[in-house]
């Protein structure tokens, strides 16, 4: 029996968070994580995170991950991958399968941060080679580089979903539609938004009927659905695709925790009753992520921070005094995050206006992109003369890099980070685009409504391979993903400190300036 001071199940976000809380009390901490390379779901999230400076905003996941690696191995914390729990016993006492053979662990304290698995719903052909869970095509993409397919519908329009369909875009792959069985999109607007400004259709209040195929899935129906999410006869369509990818939710991966005897609830699967410190019913286990309930990666880190400290106090490892400061720090950051209408005690609900009283923009939450009428009506737009940003951002999410961004006092967020992000009027912009890049959403754009000679200028966030190069030629798509005018690449940043996310200026006609928002380069 080989003893420890901390056993941490899970080498992901929460995990790795707990375990260099407890190594930098002095515990002798390990890691034991099933998988091949630790990090969990940061090292197949290419996108930029939400949140504040505080939350690592507006920094990759994969760069999070690698931030959180090389800390834990500062620290001395020891991880151990290819490495699968397979008992929590009396005593707390793991059993571990390691290879060939399975040794037995001991130590006073157990944080279990076995995170989440992805749910699957049944439908006709949903067994045919070509139907995976969103998570699985992005670790194809992500971490091996592999393309799960070349057309692909993706069901489910939660931030799973959007955020894995702009990354098969980005990955070369058509994505063929994204199908709901809800009324609305269920994550980020922003997310929603520039998947369909490159002209992928939003089927809402629809799910899939049949997979259909061979050997393969080589066709999809869809058909709408009824109040009871039944299909409604007559309307079935059917959609070209190879594969499709499902994000329909999670459900925790409690079953280590289970094994304890804790209490545990119901909360969008079975969780263990925790406290706010991540402490279950039977005193020196602990859970942390998304074992405890689903939320966001940022979140999750959050709370295996805390869980760490509570179960380095637990041991007496630090004291009440230092405990206390430090906790409070994770606590007040955590909170911050747990606001605005995508807070955990909102789920489900779904606000006539935002936090300001503005009145939801309908066709984004119906098709996933605003018009031009709803935009108009958020602090975000100030029609003026120049060059003046124009931030397409209408919900109350946790996220305020924008602020921070422009050196030049454009932009004003408020006193909460769920405050709508406002253009200060008697600013002036500088065109320096450093708030296009620094956007996690990609909801900011440069516009210069007229810009002489019958032109205007849009400078847009740009993520795709190959990067256009000035005097390119092309069309600008509008929100909806059509195009509206023909247009010219005029410059194009792409600086180290813009972190992959170029800002390409293009000209278009006067008139569309506050339309084009996506630029597609014109075949030769």
């Amino acid at each position: 029996m080989i003893r420890y001071d901390l056993i941490v199940i899970g080498a992901g976000p929460a995990g790795l968070s707990a375990a260099i809380e407890g190594a930098k009390a002095g515990m002798r901490t390990v890691v034991f994580d099933e998988n091949e390379r630790p990090g969990g779901q940061l090292f197949k999230q290419i996108h930029k995170f939400f949140g504040s400076k505080e939350h690592k905003a507006k920094i990759r996941g994969i760069n999070i991950g690698e931030k959180l690696l090389r800390e834990a191995e500062e620290v001395g914390v020891e991880v151990n991958l290819s490495s699968t729990v397979i008992g929590i016993y009396p005593e707390k006492c793991i059993s571990v399968n390691r290879g060939d053979h399975i040794e037995n662990f001991r130590a006073e304290t157990i944080i279990v941060a076995t995170g989440a698995a992805e749910k699957m719903i049944p439908f006709k052909g949903w067994d045919l080679p070509g139907v995976m869970g969103a998570g699985a095509a992005q670790t194809m993409m992500n971490l091996h580089g592999v393309m799960p397919g070349k057309k692909i519908l993706m069901l489910g329009t939660g931030n799973v979903g959007l955020v894995v369909s702009f990354q098969l875009l980005q990955a070369g792959c058509e994505v063929t539609a994204l199908v709901d069985a809800a009324k609305r999109v269920g994550g980020y607007g922003v997310h929603a938004a520039k998947v369909a400004r490159t002209g992928v259709p939003f089927y809402l209040s629809h799910t899939i009927v049949e997979a259909k195929g061979t050997d393969h899935v080589e066709s999809v129906v869809i058909a709408e659905v009824d109040e009871r999410f039944q299909p409604i006869p007559g309307t079935e369509v059917e959609l070209e695709t190879d594969t499709i990818c499902v994000a329909v939710g999670l459900n925790p991966m409690s079953q280590l925790v289970r094994m304890t005897g804790c209490r545990m609830k119901e909360q969008g699967g079975l969780v263990p009753e925790c406290d706010e410190y991540g402490a279950t019913s039977i005193k020196g286990i602990y859970a942390a992520g998304d074992v405890s309930g689903i939320e966001e990666a940022s979140s999750a880190m959050i709370e295996g921070h805390i869980t760490g400290l509570a179960a380095a106090r637990h041991a007496g490892w630090i004291e009440e005094d230092e405990f206390e400061e430090k906790v409070n720090i994770q606590l007040q950051s955590l909170d911050k995050l747990r606001h605005g209408m995508f807070a955990p005690q909102n789920k489900g609900k779904t606000p006539e206006t935002t936090d300001e009283g503005i009145p939801m923009a309908k066709s984004l939450l119906q098709k996933g992109y605003m018009d031009l009428s709803e935009v108009e009506r958020y602090p975000g737009i100030v029609r003026k003369a120049g060059v003046h940003p124009v931030i397409e951002c209408s919900q109350n999410i946790p996220c305020d890099p924008c602020q921070d961004a422009c050196p030049f006092g454009c932009i004003r967020v408020g006193n909460h980070i769920t405050d709508l992000p406002a253009v200060v009027p008697e600013s002036v912009c500088k065109n320096c685009g450093a708030c296009v890049a620094a956007c996690p959403g990609q909801a900011i754009f440069l516009v210069d409504e007229d810009a002489g000679e019958g032109y205007g200028t849009v400078s847009l966030p740009y993520e795709f391979l190959p990067i256009p190069s000035a005097g390119d030629r092309g069309k600008a798509l509008d929100r909806s993903g059509s195009a509206v005018c023909d247009a010219e690449v005029l410059n194009v940043k792409d600086l180290k400190a813009y972190d992959k996310t170029a800002v390409l200026t293009i000209k278009v006609p006067k008139e569309h300036a506050m339309e084009a928002r996506f630029f597609r380069k014109e075949a030769r």
